[in-house]
């Protein structure tokens, strides 16, 4: 039970610290598009990486340090090019208020019910690119979860597959009750203003995000 509590404490100490990926859960938990995908394509991700760094795969990464090289380059393109699609979305249109399935109508100027209008829905494919994208194209996820997370799991002998339990179990419930707790904070992106802030916000941190994974490669 301690190697269990060991390994859930370190992959929360972790995941729990804001990223790309974190920020996506939590923007689509906030406009209720396809959250349960998102959700179990990066707790999904996590439990593979876990268990393949806690397989021994560390070893591959640390004899190859280029790996690292060309997953930092393609992670902070990745960044940069969602942070400026996230721009683009913030000031094309004035932002997008939220009214989703599930909100409460607006209350008109008379103090009646008003009839909400639900923003359409996100296909699926593009959402599911995107979480497959944050998660496997971020360095970051490998060196938490496959160094990190396995080169520890390795020195807890035959208990490593039960630390690794433990990284996972963390690793689900942190991405569900972000992707979920998100709608809670609906109340307070309803208006276009409040939109345009939040993904304005996201913007300027996914393009800090990326430059900040390749100033290694030139100042390392």
């Amino acid at each position: 039970m301690l190697t269990l509590l060991s390994g859930l404490g370190l992959m929360f100490s972790l995941i729990v610290a804001v990223g790309a990926q974190n920020v996506y859960v939590l923007r689509q938990g906030l406009r209720r598009e396809h959250v349960l995908s998102a959700v179990l394509i990066c707790a999904a991700s996590d439990a593979a990486l876990v268990l393949a760094g806690t397989a021994g795969l560390g070893y591959l990464v640390k004899t190859l340090p280029w790996l690292i090289v060309v997953a930092r380059w393609a992670g902070a393109i990745s960044l940069i090019v969602y942070g400026i699609l996230a721009a683009r979305r913030a000031w094309a249109s004035g932002g997008e208020a939220l009214i989703a399935d599930g909100a409460e109508p607006a209350t008109d100027a008379a103090g009646g019910r008003g009839t909400a209008t639900l923003t359409r829905t996100a296909p699926l494919a593009p959402v599911i690119l995107a979480t497959l994208a944050f998660t496997w194209l971020n360095p970051n996820v490998y060196l938490d979860t496959v160094l990190l997370i396995g080169g520890i799991a390795a020195t807890h002998g035959d208990g490593r597959w039960l630390f690794a339990a433990g990284a996972i179990l963390a690793s689900v419930t942190w991405f569900f009750a972000l992707g979920y707790g998100a709608r809670h904070l609906g109340r307070w992106l309803r208006t276009p203003r409040a939109w345009r802030i939040l993904d304005t916000g996201i913007a300027v941190l996914l393009v800090v995000m990326g430059v900040a994974l390749v100033l290694p490669v030139f100042f390392g």
